[in-house]
């Protein structure tokens, strides 16, 4: 079955720096396009950024251009985020999928791992 294990989220001040990581199994993790997405409250959930097999190639929503990186170990079966410049508006449960940004997947049980960012 498909794993996915998102980690490393917290409460930060604005202006503030995090790194996510998604541990996979279950499935090929270096044969495929890896995402993440996120959910904040009361919205549904929408793309963040994802990555090539190789990593590539990296995609951003315009939000968080210039201030989150995506990266992939496929050794470690890891997935990355690297958020830097934290805002208020990135406070969400961050979840990790399969795929790229048109055709990402959850895990069967999403877990996700939540980021709150205020003073």
């Amino acid at each position: 079955e498909v794993q996915l294990v998102e980690s490393g989220g917290g409460s930060v001040q604005p202006g503030g720096s995090l790194r996510l990581s998604c541990a996979a199994s279950g499935f090929g993790f270096s044969g495929g396009a890896m995402t993440w997405v996120r959910q904040a409250p009361g919205r549904g959930r929408e793309w963040v950024s994802s990555i090539s097999i190789l990593g590539d190639v990296t995609v951003y929503d315009d939000s968080v251009k210039g201030r989150f990186t995506i990266s992939r170990d496929n050794d470690k079966n890891t997935l990355y985020l690297q958020m830097n410049d934290l805002k208020p508006w990135d406070t969400a449960v961050y979840y990790c999928a399969k795929g790229g940004r048109a055709t990402w997947t959850l895990a069967p049980r999403p877990q996700g791992t939540e980021v709150t960012v205020s003073s």
